[in-house]
């Protein structure tokens, strides 16, 4: 038997149109969302997880934001401990018409790749190759980062990485598709680097509700002995939003 358990939820204190297209006063206007997600599954395996996800921007007069995502994983399979991932990152920008300038500061923890401490640090500049009013967009960033990896069996990383952001978001009518990838080498060894694919689609009922679907695939190509490469997770829910 399965039994599948998802449940999210979406707020946001302001609109959702795009930075570089709202006109906006000199003002200070703070966005929030919120996602919870759990699923239950019992039978050959038996696996519980929950996660949350909460993300803040600043947005401040017409070039310049600031959001800081947060978000936590909590995993058992045969009720062994498999997840337990924090995550935490800044990416403060600027952005003139097509042109944008980022910096990041993350903080990360991974029981699932035996990651006890992860910092990075970095910049660098972005261009948006399409915008419009609807909030569609294809943008490209690419960051330097400094980053300092400390693991369970107490060894540790320093490595230098460019960081790529390939960035899809489509809208049309209550259909919207979004679509981040990074890849991740390191600069004096190319045969180490990580790779991510976050992809959400939602169909909107009303202007508030909508089902969701996520698509989140990892690798990291250097990782502790007996921990895998890769990580999938695949969730469905809801989503609720306030204009």
């Amino acid at each position: 038997m399965r039994f599948y358990l998802f449940t999210t939820f979406l707020l946001l204190l302001s609109g959702a149109a795009s930075p570089a297209l709202a006109q906006r006063p000199d003002t200070t206007i703070i966005r929030y969302s919120g996602q919870l997600t759990g699923q239950y599954t019992s039978g050959g395996v038996n696996r519980a997880l929950f996660s949350t996800v909460h993300n803040v921007t600043l947005l401040r007069g017409m070039h310049f934001g600031a959001p800081v995502i947060g978000s936590f994983a909590f995993g058992k399979q045969d009720r062994r401990l498999k997840e337990r991932e924090f995550l935490l990152n800044a990416t403060p920008y600027y952005w003139k018409g097509h042109f944008r300038f980022y910096g990041i500061g993350g903080y990360e923890r991974s029981n699932l790749r035996g990651i006890d401490n992860r910092t990075q640090l970095g910049a660098g500049p972005g261009w948006a190759f399409y915008q419009d009013s609807l909030g569609r967009e294809v943008a490209l960033s690419n960051l330097i980062i400094r980053e300092a990896t400390y693991f369970q069996d107490n060894s540790s990383r320093f490595v230098t990485r460019s960081s790529a952001r390939l960035k899809v978001a489509y809208n049309y009518h209550i259909f919207s598709l979004t679509a981040n990838t990074f890849y991740l080498p390191n600069l004096q060894n190319f045969d180490d680097y990580r790779f991510s694919q976050l992809t959400t689609l939602a169909l909107r009922f009303t202007p508030r509700f909508a089902i969701t679907g996520t698509y989140n695939y990892t690798f990291e190509s250097r990782v502790l002995e007996g921990k895998p490469n890769d990580n999938t997770n695949v969730t469905v829910g809801v989503a609720y939003s306030t204009k």
